[in-house]
């Protein structure tokens, strides 16, 4: 096991976009990312080139359980992250972080 993930792996061929929670799990389970969070101390996620979009439904999904369980600080510390191409994934990405530790929040109170 590496303590790498490529979203280029888990893309369907000639796929644009990475959408929709169902997708995002299904991606979180096939590379074991929750397994890889907890046995290293850096892990790399690569943005494959010719995307168009990964949207925040994706994100969310994808990084639930790691973002729950380190907080958005430690998750950016451990999560390094390598874009190929050109598409700013950063904005879905950090909303994404905002929906899950909001919805943690609500659900502790």
């Amino acid at each position: 096991m590496k303590n790498i993930i490529n979203l280029e792996e888990f893309r369907t061929p000639k796929a644009k976009i990475f959408t929709g929670r169902d997708r995002g799990e299904q991606v979180r389970k096939d590379s074991k990312i929750d397994e890889i969070e907890s046995k290293f101390e850096n892990v790399d996620f690569i943005i494959p080139a010719n995307l168009y979009s990964i949207n925040p439904s994706f994100f969310e999904e994808l990084f639930i359980n790691v973002v729950k369980k380190l907080g958005e600080e430690k998750f950016y510390a451990k999560f390094n992250f390598k874009n190929e191409g050109t598409y700013n994934y950063e904005k879905p990405l950090k909303e994404a972080i905002s929906r899950i530790l909001r919805e943690k929040t609500a659900l502790d109170k």
